[in-house]
């Protein structure tokens, strides 16, 4: 899909400038060309030569060396490419951009290009979540920049959180629909994630344990082939991603009628944790504590199957339903019963026991079971994830 295809890579100065050498890698191995530009603070973290070296092109560094000007003027050099990459893309870089800046090689670049540009954020948890950074990136969304991540995870400085760079995986196949326009262009996804909170009374709940992270690297990763997304999405910790259609419910019966509405669709995603109970005689007031040392009886009513609803459906079906079964022991077993007893076509199996840290983490390790058979991926992050199931559902779609 990148034979021949031009990218110009803006490598930016952070930690996660190292992931950029295996990028050029991956992207050569698909046949692409890479031609790197090295701000300043990027080569504090690579070397000019490693960058050249493997992409086997000169690597631009500064803005005024003339020798670069008389064979290749920054005009030329920014609409040679097919299209612009900024990996890792700094909250420096991100601001240069929304303000217009063009004080350096970078810089301007991205200004004069006339071609897609695709950033790839990394930066500090608490830089990603600053109201400036924020702001920044609402305006490169409308200014149509395309972007890939970040991930969410441990960071190089300790904390944990959203900021790290997408994996090299995630951000070739977010060049390659870039470049394709993208194989899902045109198809309608839904995609369910996070947990449903089933009242007990106005301040209580049962809930799953969800951060909805799997759910909402799935959609952005279908966006990103071009698909046209309706995400709907329970109490997450994370945020949707942008450039997909959010709905935002609470419960097991909102989420279906939700899913109902947003029918028909080409394929439907259902990686939400949606309580099997809930309780048939929440209270309209909070519950308190009468002296007497018993809890409150509480009766429970089974919550509907939205999967299985779907899967089942003789008119409006998706061509393409895909459930998740977060399993603690048998998984292949249990998840290849369950693809059997809801009618679905795929399910992606994980084994969600404590000791895998997998539910609430940054990683996954899935085993994907559709009528083939079980197909066990190695464990890698959310991201690579998502990118590869989105891939294979836009190979079945087609």
């Amino acid at each position: 899909m990148l034979a021949g295809r031009r990218v110009l890579l803006i490598i930016g100065g952070g930690i996660a400038a190292y992931k950029a050498l295996e990028l050029i890698r991956r992207l050569r191995d698909r046949g692409a060309s890479v031609t790197p530009v090295l701000t300043r603070a990027a080569e504090e973290f690579v070397t000019p030569l490693s960058a050249s070296a493997l992409a086997a092109e000169k690597v631009y560094r500064h803005l005024f060396d003339l020798t670069d000007e008389a064979e290749m003027g920054h005009i030329e050099l920014s609409r040679a490419a097919d299209l612009v990459v900024v990996a890792p893309c700094t909250a420096d870089l991100m601001a240069k951009m929304a303000g217009g800046h063009a004080d350096d090689l970078a810089s301007t670049l991205l200004m004069a290009t006339d071609k897609r540009v695709l950033i790839a954020p990394a930066m500090n948890v608490r830089m990603w979540q600053h109201p400036a950074t924020r702001r920044n990136l609402a305006t490169l969304l409308a200014d149509g920049i395309l972007t890939v991540g970040p991930e969410e995870g441990a960071m190089a400085c300790g904390e944990f959180g959203p900021g790290r760079m997408a994996e090299p995986e995630a951000i070739v196949a977010a060049i390659e629909a870039a470049l394709a326009g993208g194989p899902l262009a045109g198809r309608h996804v839904i995609v369910t994630s996070g947990p449903t909170h089933e009242p007990i009374d106005p301040v209580r709940y049962i809930a799953n344990r969800s951060s909805g992270a799997q759910g909402s690297a799935i959609a952005r990763a279908l966006a990103a082939l071009g698909a046209r997304v309706t995400f709907v999405t329970g109490p997450a910790a994370v945020p949707p991603p942008p450039g997909v259609t959010v709905v935002r419910v609470e419960t097991a019966r909102e989420m279906l009628a939700a899913v109902e509405a947003a029918l028909p669709a080409d394929a439907a995603v259902f990686a939400a944790a949606v309580a099997d109970w809930r309780v048939a005689n929440a209270a309209g007031s909070k519950m308190k504590k009468d002296g007497s040392g018993r809890p409150p009886a509480l009766e429970f009513a089974e919550n509907p199957d939205i999967l299985a609803t779907v899967g089942r459906r003789t008119e409006g079906r998706p061509a393409l339903v895909v459930g998740f079964a977060a399993e603690t022991d048998d998984v292949v077993a249990n998840a290849t019963a369950k693809r059997a007893r809801k009618g679905c076509d795929w399910i992606v199996a994980n084994d969600v026991s404590p000791e895998t840290g997998i539910m609430g983490g940054a990683e996954n390790a899935v085993t994907l079971i559709t009528g083939a058979g079980a197909e066990t991926w190695p464990r890698m992050s959310k991201e690579a994830v998502a990118a590869r199931l989105a891939r294979r559902i836009a190979e079945a779609l087609q």
